[in-house]
């Protein structure tokens, strides 16, 4: 089985592409339901979170996920607490998928991750797809879905690490920037490239 991964960069259009590939029959492992999963009701990452941030769980027992990241906006040592509880957790499940998928016979898997080079799951996969866009298509985009000023929508996309820098560890790009028929077409070139490569590349 080849393990490919997905990212791009904030309003680049990621879920769009990834849905495509998904209607196309390649199986998808998402970074943001997996690290949902882990905290929900009953895990043992949730009873630790509540443990060591108290006051964030709802009445019902759940996680109230906006009370958390006021927690740990903007103090490292926060975030860095509620990643080591959460972070090996999700390595663990997307282990677990990926291999329930390759003892299902599935050729091929795409882990769709916004932070995939940041964190450095890159190594060892068989190829990156990258989703770009042009930055003012991101602004805009953000703007719209978001209701943000320019100038925030622009700081949010200054928080990542640029484009420019990912387009190093990809290896293919697809530009989401035009027409969804365009994007359609980059992605089914893509696949076609995947299926193409053997057994044993890495």
């Amino acid at each position: 089985m080849h393990l490919f991964g997905l990212t791009g960069g904030i309003a680049t259009g990621k879920s769009t592409v990834s849905k495509m590939f998904a209607e196309a029959g390649v199986p998808i492992i998402d970074a943001d339901l997996v690290a949902r999963e882990v905290v929900e009701p009953g895990q043992p990452a949730l009873a630790e979170i509540a443990q060591r941030f108290p006051g964030v769980l709802r009445a019902d027992g759940t996680l109230d996920r906006a009370r958390l990241a006021e927690r740990i906006f903007g103090d490292p040592s926060e975030r860095a607490a509620l990643n080591a509880i959460t972070h090996p957790r999700i390595q663990a499940a997307v282990l677990e998928k990926t291999r329930e998928l390759a003892e299902a016979g599935a050729p091929r898997v795409l882990y769709d991750a916004a932070l995939l080079i940041e964190n450095g799951l890159h190594h060892g996969m068989h190829g990156v797809v990258l989703v770009v866009a042009p930055p003012e298509v991101q602004r805009a985009r953000l703007m719209a879905r978001d209701g943000l000023s320019a100038e925030a929508a622009d700081a949010r996309i200054a928080a990542q690490l640029p484009l420019d820098e990912k387009r190093r560890h990809a290896t293919w790009i697809i530009d989401n920037g035009g027409s969804l028929e365009d994007t359609r077409r980059q992605v089914a070139a893509v696949l076609a490239e995947m299926r193409a490569r053997p057994a044993d590349s890495l």
